[in-house]
C-alpha cells in the first residue's frame, strides 16, 4: 500500500532532489544509489515506487523550475525535469502554504494537521511521514512550557507564540498520526512534551541533522584513531558553502546550530575534549555545491607528533536525498511495526542522534542492521 512522504521545505533543493530522484528510479531510469535501505536485511520497508510526496513550503518557486535550476547546476542529469515533468506536476498538487511565523500558533498546527490528514485520506495512504528539510533555525531558548505536553497545550490555547517552527510542525504531524524525522540541527521533536505527545499518539521519530559529508568523514576516521590508541589532540575544519543553506548559515544565530552538531561528533567519539572547532563560510558562488578542509593533529609511539588533512567536494542535496528515501520507509515500518518514540537506532543517518550517546559509523551501522532485522 502507498506510503504518504510529506516534506516542509518542498520546494527546497534538497526535496526536489528527493522527488526527482525517487521518481527516477520507479521509472527505471536511474538506479537507487547511495540508499543505504538496499543493503539491508529484508524488513517489509515499503518500495521507493510506493512512496507519494507531499509538503508544506512558503517558497512560491514551482517544483518543475527549481527542478530546472537544479539541472542547470549540475545536481540531476539535465533530463530529467522533462521526462519526469508529469510526476512533479503530481506532487506540485500537494504543495500547501507552510507557517509563515505568525498568527495564532495552535490555529496553524491545526491548519498545518489538516493539510497532512487531508494528503493522507485524499490518496488512500497507509500511513505518512513527515520530514523536515526546511531551513536552520537558531538555538532556542528553554521555555517551561517545554518540559509538559499539558503546560504546552494550555499555553498554546492563550494565542501564545511559544514553539520554534521546527516543533510547530513536529506538534502538527503528531497530532496528524504521523511519524517524523528531523533532518536539520532545528529543535522540531526534541522537547519533552512533544516527546509526551509522540507516546501518547504511538509515533516514531528519529533525527536529527543529517549525516551527509564532512561529518560522515569524521564518524569514519575517529573511530580509527581511537582505535589505533593513536591520541587525538586537534581536530579543526573549515566548510564552504553556497546555495540556500550556506545562505541560511550565514547568519550567526543559524550557524550556531549546525556548529554544535558537527564538533559533537569527535568528542563523542574519542571521548573528551579535542582542540579545534568547525568554522562555516557561505560563499554564493559555490551554488548547490560544498567544500570542506580537516586539519587533524595526533600522537603516536613515543609522543610522535603527525598530521593528517583530508578535503570533501560534494553536492548536498544529492547526498541528502537517498538519506530522506532510506529514513522515510524506514520510519513508515517502525510505525507500522508498533515502535514508538526516539528512533535511536537510526543514528547512523544524523550528526545528533536523539536517543543515543554512540558516533562512530561502525558501531552506528551494527545498530541499523539490528534494527532492520528487528522490523522483519
Amino acid at each position: 500500500m502507498a506510503i504518504g512522504v510529506w516534506l516542509i521545505g518542498a520546494r527546497g533543493s534538497v526535496a526536489t532532489t528527493v522527488m526527482v530522484g525517487a521518481a527516477a528510479i520507479k521509472a527505471g531510469l536511474l538506479p537507487a544509489a547511495g540508499c543505504v535501505a538496499e543493503r539491508l536485511p529484508p524488513c517489509g520497508l515499503p518500495g521507493i515506487a510506493d512512496l507519494v510526496f507531499g509538503g508544506h513550503d512558503i517558497a512560491s518557486i514551482s517544483l518543475r523550475k527549481r527542478a530546472e535550476r537544479l539541472a542547470e547546476a549540475g545536481v540531476i542529469p539535465a533530463a530529467l525535469p522533462a521526462l519526469l515533468s508529469g510526476d512533479l506536476d503530481e506532487a506540485e498538487a500537494e504543495i500547501r502554504p507552510g507557517h509563515a511565523h505568525e498568527g495564532d500558533q495552535a490555529d496553524a498546527a491545526a491548519r498545518l494537521a489538516r493539510d497532512i490528514t487531508a494528503f493522507r485520506e485524499r490518496k488512500g495512504l497507509a500511513r505518512v511521514v513527515v520530514v523536515d528539510l526546511s531551513s536552520t533555525e537558531p538555538p532556542v531558548p528553554w521555555r517551561p512550557e517545554f518540559a509538559d505536553l499539558e503546560a504546552l497545550e494550555a499555553a498554546l490555547a492563550t494565542g501564545a507564540s511559544v514553539l520554534p517552527a521546527s516543533s510547530l510542525y513536529a506538534y502538527a504531524a503528531f497530532h496528524a498520526g504521523c511519524g517524523y524525522v528531523a533532518f536539520t540541527p532545528s529543535t522540531g521533536p526534541t522537547l519533552p512534551a512533544l516527546a509526551q505527545l509522540a507516546a501518547a499518539e504511538g509515533l516514531p521519530y528519529a533525527g536529527r541533522d543529517g549525516k551527509t559529508g564532512e561529518t560522515l568523514v569524521k564518524s569514519a576516521l575517529a573511530p580509527m584513531f581511537e582505535g589505533r590508541g593513536l591520541a587525538v589532540r586537534s581536530w579543526s575544519g573549515l566548510n564552504l558553502l553556497g546555495g540556500g543553506d550556506g545562505a541560511t548559515l550565514a547568519d550567526p544565530a543559524a550557524r550556531a546550530s549546525k556548529q554544535t552538531s558537527k564538533d559533537r561528533v569527535v568528542e563523542g567519539i574519542l571521548g573528551g575534549r579535542v582542540e579545534g572547532h568547525t568554522h562555516i563560510d557561505y560563499v554564493a558562488d559555490l551554488g548547490e555545491w560544498k567544500t570542506a578542509w580537516d586539519h587533524v593533529t595526533f600522537e603516536g609511539f613515543m609522543g610522535v607528533r603527525m598530521t593528517m588533512q583530508f578535503t570533501w567536494q560534494g553536492c548536498d542535496s544529492a547526498l541528502a536525498a537517498p538519506l530522506v528515501l532510506d529514513l522515510a520507509r524506514l520510519v513508515a515500518r517502525a510505525h507500522e511495526r508498533g515502535r514508538r518514540g526516539g528512533l535511536a537506532e537510526l543514528g547512523y543517518f544524523f550528526k545528533d542522534p536523539l536517543g543515543a550517546a554512540e558516533h562512530a559509523l561502525p558501531a552506528q551501522d551494527a545498530m541499523l542492521r539490528a534494527f532492520a532485522e528487528s522490523l522483519a
